[in-house]
Order: structure tokens, then sequence, then C-alpha cells
């Protein structure tokens, strides 16, 4: 890239590439002359207002731009987007019988509650003893809920924990109770009896005598099974990508995001699937999405999304726009609007095609808006649950967690790229998109690990009341 960009024609402002005394790399500069009170473009879109004159040249940022965004704003549906030219493609995975197929044969252990987090930890460590042959791991995906939420949460603990177990990377699953918590098991099995799987099991420590030693027999019995099973051909339309960002910097809505909404289009071409999530992060850029709804029902389901989300930040007495971070705003991010813009680029040029409420799994080809929060963690895991068998984070100051699937790094500038390259899987700054589809297949085919694979987290999405 050159020392500078303009991105849109419509643009008054520039994004200054290699920083110098005046202006850090990643961030804005004018290229005309701003008066006070008039909206600065970039993206070919509003990213706010000027708050005071901006000369041409000068450093656009925080000290002389505020956000222009409306709480009350109304939306319509206008629909505009493209369909790309169909392709074939096939990774080499792990087919389940549901129909589904995983990229990684690994058996999860799962606490219905925090309670046995520590139960679920021993058995971890003590079963990797049983890992060969195609096995790639056994996880414990402990967390602290389960038991004292109420109403919804209650619901959705349990819905998150189930969808998790029903992720086709898991060949076998363990839930692990306690037996007195509302979490219990009982609701479990019910939740998950319409989806049929004979590759769970469960019990409570309350039942059992030596809960390790009962524990470890079952995972014995998995990996026995799990040993010897088989990567084959699978076409691309059983593949479900995350699409993520976090740590956002100036160069992620030109570089990281655009590059994997390439990625994005490439999958639903080929028939495939993509979510992309955190809503708070659609704010600013959610008519965009809006024109991109299938249908009008599409559009209605998403823009309640957006709308419920919107009045749940002002029923708790918060500002709907407290956003971008610290680190956003250091990496040249000055209002949301401008951080939304960039955000969405991940989702490539294709139509939405469902709106999918927290912990819902997938159910349509192409790309799915989903209802979760900007939280990485929490955002990250909320797409694993509803079947994402990957991950693609992008980022432009640098993470080093994973969620219980494998979550590639993927960076928007070279600074982070060189610095933290033991996070970072892959480079998005030369643009390279042969290059990173490559790398995605070869992960897909167990070709290529992800640098964060070996940690394995989960987080909730917790609204209400906890007793």
């Amino acid at each position: 890239m050159k020392d500078q960009i303009i991105i849109n024609e419509k643009d008054n402002v520039g994004v200054c590439l290699v920083g110098n005394k005046q202006i850090p790399a990643g961030h804005k500069f004018a290229l005309r002359d701003i008066s006070a009170g008039e909206y600065v473009i970039k993206y070919g879109e509003i990213i706010g207002k000027a708050t005071s004159d901006i000369k041409k040249g000068e450093w656009v940022h925080t000290h002389n731009v505020k956000s222009h965004l409306d709480e009350t704003v109304e939306y319509s549906y206008n629909p505009v987007f493209t369909e790309p030219s169909a392709e074939k493609a096939t990774f080499s995975g792990y087919k389940r019988k549901n129909g589904r197929a995983g990229i990684r044969n690994e058996i999860y252990i799962i606490p219905t509650v925090g309670c046995v987090n520590n139960v679920c930890r021993r058995l971890e460590t003590l079963s990797q003893k049983y890992i060969s042959g195609s096995i790639d791991g056994i996880f414990a995906l402990t967390h602290q809920f389960g038991c004292s939420q109420l109403g919804q949460d209650n619901e959705n603990i349990k819905k998150l924990l189930c969808s998790v177990a029903l992720n086709p990377n898991a060949s076998f699953v363990l839930f692990v109770g306690l037996g007195c918590e509302n979490n219990s098991l009982d609701g479990i099995k019910e939740y998950l009896k319409p989806y049929g799987r004979d590759n769970i099991a469960y019990f409570n420590c309350q039942d059992e005598k030596d809960e390790i030693e009962y524990g470890l027999d079952i995972i014995k019995g998995f990996a026995a099974k799990a040993k010897d099973l088989k990567r084959e051909p699978i076409d691309l339309k059983e593949l479900c990508i995350g699409l993520k960002c976090g740590g956002s910097d100036g160069y992620s809505g030109l570089t990281a995001n655009p590059l994997v909404g390439k990625i994005s289009d490439k999958i639903v071409s080929a028939g495939g699937s993509a979510i992309l999530t955190e809503v708070p992060e659609m704010f600013g850029a959610e008519q965009l999405l809006m024109n991109k709804c299938k249908t009008r029902e599409v559009f209605e389901k998403y823009e309640k999304m957006i709308v419920d989300f919107k009045n749940y930040y002002l029923s708790q007495g918060f500002p709907v726009y407290e956003n971008p971070s610290p680190g956003n705003k250091k990496g040249g991010i000055t209002t949301l609007e401008e951080k939304s813009l960039g955000c969405v680029k991940k989702a490539g040029s294709t139509e939405i095609v469902d709106v999918l409420s927290y912990g819902e799994p997938v159910k349509e080809q192409g790309v799915s808006a989903l209802n979760a929060p900007g939280n990485d963690l929490i955002a990250a895991t909320a797409l694993a649950a509803s079947g994402c068998q990957i991950v693609l984070f992008t980022t432009g100051r640098g993470t080093p967690f994973s969620t219980f699937v494998p979550t590639m790094k993927i960076s928007s500038n070279d600074r982070l790229s060189d610095f933290k390259d033991n996070w970072i899987d892959f480079n998005a700054y030369s643009m390279d998109e042969k290059a990173l589809y490559d790398l995605l297949i070869k992960t897909l085919s167990g070709g290529y690990k992800c640098k964060s694979e070996d940690v394995r987290e989960i987080a909730f999405y917790k609204t209400g009341v906890t007793l």
C-alpha cells in the first residue's frame, strides 16, 4: 500500500498508512477544509460531525469530531445486494450422523453449573492419557453460571450449553452436573432430545461415590471410539464460518475486515454459511445491513434485533453509543459509526438470509446475523454455539484468546503481525485473498493448527438478576 489512502471518492478524509509527527499511522487527515458542524465522510458514509474547523491536511480524530448517531432513528427496507459467482470446493473433515461435518475430532466436558468446574478440569487433565489416533483434544469448557439465574438467563444458559454440545467439531460430549442446580441435566436432556444425539453422556456428581473415576470411565470409552475416526472429503456447503473482530484499529476496515468479507463471499458462493454478530458494533452501519436482507421478513427480524438491543442499553441507563474502546481510539477509530462501517465489511457483499436468536443453531445457507454483544469471548462463543466450526477473528491490537472452536487471528497491520507472531495466524495487510483462503482450507483439513488452539474458553451473555 501507499503512505496514505483515500477509500471512496465521496470522502473528505484520507487515512495515513505511515505515521508522522502530526498524524499517527492508521489515523485520518482532512482532504480539504472541513467546517465545524460539517459531516466527516469515510467509506463514502458519514462517520461523525466536526466539532471545530479542520484545515486541509490536519489530523482528524476525537479532539475535533463527535458521533452524529441518533438513538431514535427510523429504518427502511431498500434491498441492495449482489450474488457472487458459484464455485465448488472441498475440505477434509469428519462427517457426523446429523449431516454436519467437523473440522476437529474432539471430546468436550461441559459443566451444567460452575460448582463442578474443578471436577471438569481434573477430568480434562487426567484424560489426556487417552488421546491417541485421530483425536485432536479433550477439553473442559468451564463457566461460572448454571444456578441462581432467573427468567431468560436461566433458559439461555441451557440453550447455549446444548448448542455447544451440538457443534460438529465434538465427536463426543460429557455433561457433568452437580444435582441441585437450576440448569439440571433433565432440562438439558429434554432440550437435546429432538436432535437424537447418541454421542452425549451425562452424570451428576452428587449421585456418584467417586465422580472422577466415574467420569474418566466414560471419557475412556469415548476416546476408544474417537481415535479411529477418519477424515474424508467434505463439500464446502457443510462449512459455517464465524465472523468476528476485536481490538480493531484504523487499518481493520481497510485490510482485515474487507479481506475476510471476500472469504465469506467465496464460502457462500460454494454453498456454505457465515454468521455475523456484535450487534452494538452494527450501530451506524445497520441500515446498510438491512438493505442486504433477503426478504422483508428477514429485514423485520433484523430491525427488531437492533431496536431491542438499543432499548436494552437505554433500560439499563446507559447510552447506546458507548463505543469505541480506548484501544480502538488509539488505533485510529474515532466514532462508533466509523468502527461499525469497518466492522460489517466482514460480511462481504452477499445477502443476509436469516436472523438468529442467542444460542440458536444456523439454519440457512448464506450469511446470518446473530443476536449477541460485541464482547470478544461472549460473541465468539455465541458464533461457535450457533454451529460455526471456525471463527475468523480480525484484529489490529491483538489478543491471545480462543473460543471452543479454532479461532484464526488475522492481523490488520504489519506491526502487530511482526510483534505478536505467537498470536497471529495471518497478516491481512497484503490483502492476499488466495493465501488466506488456502490457509483456511488447510486449517479446516487439519494441516494447520491455529496459534491459540490449545486454549479453549466459553463465556455466557448474562442480562438479568443473579440470586
